[in-house]
């Protein structure tokens, strides 16, 4: 195999990868930058959207509409971290785990009542949004780059709308100043409520693409997906934030392609692949330290 083809090869696997882990990075970009809120819920959140869509697909439910399914789970999930913080007063930390650590059990359920049983739920030959219909019109080995691009755009798009509209306003300005939302008679927990199931629906629908992209879900897609999500996110703003004329949304996106630019460069060099999860730690690690250093500040994680 020639370099050239090597280098495409790369570059198309990395496309594919940093595109769908995009919609993950949107969704810790809501919670995480906009809200100052670690969710660990996410870690959950994503693996239950790629498992509701396997049992979904499984059962012959058409694959578009497992994407909105998932969605609309993940914004469950979210509001529910919301409604734990907001309602019970818990630190938001703590919230995170106590929805984490249900969807372990929640996730389960769904896995085995759908799938009769088997911890891994397989439709390699079931119809997905990436081998039918409207797929079928774009080029074989670039289809899912071109799918998860054009997906990503109509994500980014409806979010950058949302992030101007007076809802919008009010969830940037929640993260910044709760009491000046106070000041304006507007509740500041129902703004966090509903900033939470948004992220949270995202890293579901993470999860549905990722899925219906493997032909397969189980429940150990989500370890390390905060990591992943946080380091996309920090790497995106530190990396970008002098390019004035770009968004945040558009930031956040190449960061997730850059970091899975990383990893698959390590792959290409050979780690073994249980170091993995090793050079994800080490790369979010060094997204940290540089984007302390590029704005003078540290931010917690």
């Amino acid at each position: 195999m020639d370099i050239i083809t090597i280098i495409t090869n790369v570059l198309r696997v990395t496309l594919e990868e940093g595109l769908m882990y995009a919609l993950l990075a949107i969704g810790v970009y809501i919670t995480y930058s906009i809200l100052d809120f670690p969710d660990l819920s996410v870690d959950g959140t994503m693996p239950m959207g790629a498992i509701v869509t396997a049992v979904l697909i499984i059962n012959g439910v058409n694959p578009w509409l497992s994407l909105l399914i998932s969605f609309v789970l993940g914004m469950a999930c979210g509001a529910i971290t919301g409604l734990l913080h907001v309602k019970l007063n818990i630190r938001p930390l703590l919230c995170g785990i106590i929805v984490y650590t249900a969807m372990l059990s929640i996730n389960l359920v769904i896995l085995f009542k759908g799938n009769n049983g088997i911890t891994v739920a397989s439709f390699f030959k079931k119809p997905t949004i990436f081998n039918s219909g409207i797929a079928n019109i774009f080029p074989g080995k670039w289809k899912i780059v071109i799918l998860s691009l054009i997906l990503v755009v109509i994500c980014k798009i409806i979010m950058d709308f949302y992030l101007k509209t007076k809802s919008g306003l009010l969830l940037r300005a929640t993260g910044d100043n709760e009491r000046y939302v106070t000041m304006l008679a507007k509740d500041p927990g129902y703004t966090k409520i509903l900033g939470l199931a948004i992220g949270n629906g995202f890293a579901a629908l993470s999860g549905c693409v990722i899925a219906q992209q493997k032909g397969s879900a189980d429940q150990q897609m989500g370890v390390g997906m905060v990591v992943l999500g946080l380091a996309s996110v920090i790497i995106g703003l530190s990396i970008f934030k002098k390019v004035k004329f770009m968004k945040p949304t558009t930031m956040v996106i190449l960061g997730s392609i850059l970091y899975k630019a990383f990893l698959s460069i390590a792959l290409q060099l050979e780690l073994p692949t249980e170091y993995l999860k090793l050079l994800m730690a080490v790369l979010f690690t060094l997204a940290l330290v540089f984007s302390e250093k590029l704005t003078g500040k540290k931010k917690r994680a």
